[in-house]
């Protein structure tokens, strides 16, 4: 085996004697060992992401903007290595892995042109009598130093989104990596150190939890911006003290589709919602609500398209249910599932398992309580179930804990803004699944789903604040 992969901290590879191995979860290969983080690296990187904070804030705006297109580029040439690491380390299928690249690509380069509009506005401070030669200016700066944590499911994306408009606002991260997907965070910050910015503006550091709640509580971080899941993600907020938190957490995203809706668009878009990467993304679609007179012509097209899936191998390039992240995963789903069942759920589709790859599960007779509904499966399962009214509907989806995104199928504009106006969650998508992200919108939830909004333009606003400038243009005496 090739020597351990080292922390990256300041500009720099740093070894240490604590070491974790990465497996495949495919077939549960070692195909690394990674560094850990002890308590001096721990420190090294904290100061020299300060320092590099320090320097980040004086950058130039086309100094910050050339730096993020030289890493978009980087990522163009090197797409194939970073799609290949993904689907070692996570277990991607290679087509989703290849288009999480050419999406990493699209947000460094969004960042790059985020980075020139940074602006802010003239006030007039002369509404007040006596206030006349007054003027205000204001502009955004970076709060400071950021601490990113990232989770497993878009290793390469979703670390980006947390790098890419930091280093467009001005300012350096940390970014600890999901431990079962460190090997392209790493890869990345090598990417970023070959651009010329300041030594640590990006930091890598892997490490275990003791470590990484250290990190949340140290004052020295400005902001710590968080992706996982929901337990966590709340409970570090509670360690964060004083420093900003931005949370991006689970979901159980919901879908409704009304009579007068496409069906073959809504079951085609669903299949690809529902079981894309085994389901583990936080707006894979979980709940499917169909109006009762279309239902069962709904599930028939579904069932069709999920059992054309392909699932195994995600070194093929035809795969698209892959394997799930690990054992632990895998028993999660299974006993969610076995319960749901024994409660008088019903199996429409999948069942077999072969290691950590599932065959993919559809579920009806679904009640609300069950954790296939009301928690976050992370895994590819859909349940289908009837309505009879939109009010029902709206009802039904809004009846979570979680509230990141949720889909529509109608052609009725009325009932598009309705759900628009009632629905719980950060984004409506009509005629579309909650599964859908463009990286430049804004981008999280509510309630359980998170605090503050990712999407570069709106996460630099996040990792911000704004600056006011009074000027007295009072006239000098002679």
């Amino acid at each position: 085996m090739n020597q351990p992969r080292p922390l990256l901290i300041g500009g720099q590879p740093r070894s240490t004697s604590l070491r974790d191995a990465i497996r495949n979860p495919y077939n549960g290969e070692v195909i690394a060992e990674v560094c850990l983080a002890d308590d001096a690296a721990a420190e090294e990187a904290v100061r020299s992401v300060e320092a590099a904070a320090r320097e980040m804030r004086r950058l130039p705006a086309h100094a910050r903007a050339a730096a993020c297109a030289k890493i978009a580029e980087a990522l163009r040439q090197r797409q194939e290595d970073f799609a290949q690491v993904m689907v070692a380390e996570a277990g991607k299928p290679l087509s989703d892995a290849r288009r999480e690249v050419s999406r990493a690509i699209q947000t460094f380069l969004v960042a790059g042109e985020e980075a020139k509009r940074v602006g802010g506005e003239v006030i007039p401070l002369d509404w007040t009598p006596g206030m006349d030669r007054y003027l205000g200016l204001t502009r955004r700066v970076p709060v400071g130093p950021v601490l990113g944590i990232t989770p497993f499911n878009f290793p390469l994306n979703l670390v980006a989104h947390k790098v890419a408009p930091a280093l467009a606002i001005g300012t350096a991260i940390l970014i600890k990596p999901a431990p079962q997907t460190p090997l392209t965070a790493l890869l990345l910050g090598e990417v970023v150190q070959q651009t010329g910015l300041p030594p640590g503006a990006l930091n890598v550091v892997p490490c275990d939890n003791a470590i990484a709640q250290r990190l949340v509580e140290d004052e020295r971080f400005s902001v710590l911006s968080f992706t996982g899941s929901a337990a966590v993600g709340w409970m570090l907020k509670g360690k964060a003290g004083k420093k900003r938190v931005l949370l991006e957490l689970g979901g159980n995203a919901g879908v409704i589709i009304e009579p007068d809706a496409d069906l073959d668009l809504a079951a085609q878009r669903c299949a690809v919602g529902g079981y894309g990467y085994a389901g583990q993304t936080c707006i894979s679609v979980q709940r499917i609500l169909v109006q009762e007179s279309v239902s069962a012509a709904f599930t028939e097209k579904l069932l069709a398209l999920v059992r054309a899936l392909k699932a195994g191998d995600p070194r093929r390039e035809d795969t698209v249910v892959g394997p799930v992240i690990n054992q632990a995963a895998v028993s999660r789903i299974e006993q969610w599932i076995q319960e749901a069942l024994q409660r008088g759920a019903r199996r429409l589709q999948g069942g077999g398992r072969t290691g950590n790859v599932f065959d993919p599960v559809v579920l009806t007779d679904v009640a609300p309580d069950m954790k296939v509904s009301c928690e976050e499966v992370f895994g590819p399962l859909v349940a289908v179930t009837p309505y009879r009214t939109f009010d029902e509907a709206l009802r039904m989806l809004n009846e979570s804990h979680y509230g990141l995104q949720a889909g529509v199928f109608t052609r009725d504009v009325n009932r598009i803004f309705q759900a628009f106006r009632d629905l719980e969650v950060g984004a409506v998508l009509a005629n579309e699944i909650p599964t859908f992200r463009a990286d430049h919108m804004p981008y999280g939830g509510v309630k359980d789903s998170g605090l503050g909004r990712e999407g570069v333009r709106y996460a630099m606003e996040e990792l911000s604040e704004l600056r006011l400038l009074v000027i007295n243009q009072a006239e000098a005496r002679s």
